[in-house]
């Protein structure tokens, strides 16, 4: 473990085996940082949600009355990126995901495994990220909305509505222009497949069965568990 001498690691704060933390970093509790994580210069970790119903709590003096911060193994934020504490529940964030500098993930978020948020990419609270998602620079989700797994999200989009499983998703407010095919076939989806949700994404729709494969049935589940309906 490498934690650098000017870095505040305050009370309820959990660190896995192997963790690196950068100089002028902040973490406060509750938060768990999972074996191997990444944290660069001058992130702020565990912050109070910006809720105006909500405590302003120093949790550096260990007032630790939020729900936390969960950071999964492998993962690597980088430097001046900001990670509020949950509101209702922890804001996590999964195994292998690159936060880009400036990266703002704001209460009760939810992001999966291997998610990237490129420089200057800002999540509102609630917002729930599937795994595999790549988030363009400077793009800004509003708090409440899905990104589903393995969507791709252009430079400084505004994302106002939910993007589906593997869209391809630009403009201001984005829009979904397709689907990010090189992402499936990374994950193993078949190029006909590919090439059918691609042709249902440009049509404007949403198919409740996108096709077999492991990557598209996962992706479809936790689309369904968290919007409603493969068809929204």
């Amino acid at each position: 473990m490498i934690v650098h001498p000017t870095a505040v690691v305050g009370p309820g704060v959990e660190l896995g085996t192997g963790v690196e933390i950068g100089p002028h970093a902040v973490l406060l509790g509750p938060c768990h940082i999972g074996d191997g994580v990444r944290i660069g210069a001058g992130c702020v970790i565990g912050s109070p949600p910006e809720l105006t119903s909500a405590a302003q709590n120093a949790a550096w003096t260990g007032d630790l009355q939020h729900h936390g911060v969960e950071i999964g193994p492998g993962t690597v934020v980088r430097e001046m990126s900001s990670v509020q504490q949950g509101s209702r529940g922890p804001t996590r964030i999964g195994a292998g995901c690159w936060l880009l500098s400036r990266s703002y993930v704001a209460h009760d978020c939810e992001l999966g495994d291997e998610v990237t948020t490129s420089a200057g990419a800002a999540l509102g609270g609630h917002a729930r990220i599937g795994s595999w998602a790549n988030l363009g620079m400077n793009a800004t989700v509003h708090q409440r909305r899905v990104v589903g797994p393995g969507s791709m999200i252009g430079m400084s989009a505004v994302v106002t509505r939910d993007v589906p499983p593997f869209g391809k998703a630009y403009g201001s407010p984005a829009r979904v222009h397709g689907a990010n095919t090189v992402g499936m076939a990374r994950r193993g989806v078949t190029e006909a497949d590919a090439a059918a949700l691609d042709a249902s994404y440009r049509a404007g729709r949403v198919p409740a069965d996108p096709g077999p494969g492991d990557a598209l049935v996962a992706a479809w589940r936790w689309w369904d568990e968290r919007t409603g309906t493969a068809q929204k």
